[in-house]
């Protein structure tokens, strides 16, 4: 599965920025790996995942090749979506472009400001918001425009007709009434409780607020360091999960995306900090949206796959070809630290730590897997 993420945000919060770097990665990703044409305001970045690495050089070695096998890691497929203001749902700006951009996502970023402005006067270093607001309210101001859309769409909604009632219109009518109940006392629809069947019934209406979201807390350089402290703190002024928020210098990203990778860990170094943002943001995206990868290795490739979690084998096969599916037999599956440690397929199987599992396996994070397909 591909995972898009829309990146949100007021003007002047630095999105294009952070955005731009995102590209610079995508370059980077594309000319070593062949990659379909797309469109400009679209970056696919890779996943880090230092498995890859290891699976490779045991597969070379195991299968006695010459080179290493390719690596191809999972990737996020991030959307700049247009600059958002205030009366977006009422199509102000571009909010009808930017409204039907965030419908096709997966989840959601907000790009909020939060670094100082060094062109202040006096000399003095301000703290200088997007319309002079904090990035408490920058976040305030956009998730209000999605929910007054939502609110739109959820007024053209009718009551089910006639005297015998389908069961899953009724579903989705008592859906609308809770949603628009809580839209208007404030409450976004992912924080919504609704029933089981109800949520389901509801999927259908894009919601946007539905949406899981991320907050990019733009700040300087210099906060970097004290990077978890800062998410800390804006989220429980926000009441956010920590895993929501991500404190990230759009500026030194743009910086880093210019480096050799090993330049790359010395800045970093030289900043106290071992990851870069970029690399943090995608890793909370998976856990905001409830992902993992699986891992498949053999000459041709060694490969990282996308899939929710507490997905099942039948249906993980899927992942690498929709046939996959229809023709599923068994997965052959081995644990990556048993498959690094033993050799890979030849040495787990000698040592019993390889093992069939069938269609309703629930495959875990790392499992490295080989499919048995009927052809």
């Amino acid at each position: 599965m591909s995972l898009k993420v829309g990146i949100v945000g007021l003007p002047n919060v630095g999105k294009s920025t952070l955005f731009n770097a995102l590209l610079k990665k995508q370059q980077a990703y594309v000319a070593n790996f062949p990659f379909a044409t797309i469109d400009p305001n679209v970056g696919v970045v890779p996943v880090p995942d230092s498995r890859l690495d290891e699976l490779a050089r045991v597969v070379k070695e195991s299968e006695g090749m010459q080179n290493l096998p390719p690596k191809v890691p999972a990737t996020v497929e991030f959307v700049d979506i247009a600059g958002l203001i205030a009366g977006a749902h009422k199509g102000e700006g571009l909010g009808n472009k930017f409204l039907s951009h965030i419908r096709e996502t997966d989840a959601i970023v907000h790009v909020v400001r939060s670094f100082s402005d060094p062109s202040a006067s006096s000399g003095q270093v301000q703290i200088i918001r997007a319309g002079s607001i904090s990035p408490k309210e920058d976040l305030e101001i956009v998730e209000t425009e999605l929910a007054l859309a939502d609110l739109q769409t959820l007024e053209k909604q009718q009551e089910p007709k006639g005297t015998v009632k389908d069961k899953s219109l009724s579903l989705r009518w008592n859906a609308v009434l809770k949603i628009r109940d809580a839209l208007q006392k404030g409450i976004v629809a992912r924080n919504i409780d609704l029933l089981k069947d109800e949520a389901e019934a509801a999927k259908g209406l894009s919601l946007l607020t539905a949406k899981p979201i991320l907050v990019a807390l733009n700040v300087d350089e210099s906060d970097l360091s004290r990077a978890e402290e800062v998410e800390r703190e804006y989220a429980k002024e926000t009441g956010l999960d920590p895993d929501q928020v991500i404190a990230i210098s759009a500026k030194t990203e743009a910086e880093l995306a210019q480096l050799s990778e090993e330049e790359q860990k010395l800045y970093l170094s030289d900043l106290g900090i071992t990851q870069s943002g970029l690399e943090r943001l995608i890793r909370k995206a998976f856990v905001t949206l409830g992902l993992m990868t699986f891992l498949t290795a053999g000459e041709k490739e060694v490969r990282a796959w996308t899939i929710k979690k507490e997905t099942r084998a039948q249906d993980a096969a899927g992942v690498i070809h929709t046939d996959f599916i229809k023709g599923f037999i068994k997965a052959e599956v081995v644990k990556y630290e048993d498959f690094i440690h033993l050799g890979g397929w030849k040495g787990s199987r000698e040592k019993g730590k390889a093992r069939f599992e069938g269609r309703d396996y629930v495959v875990q994070d790392g499992d490295v897997v080989e499919f048995k397909i009927n052809s």
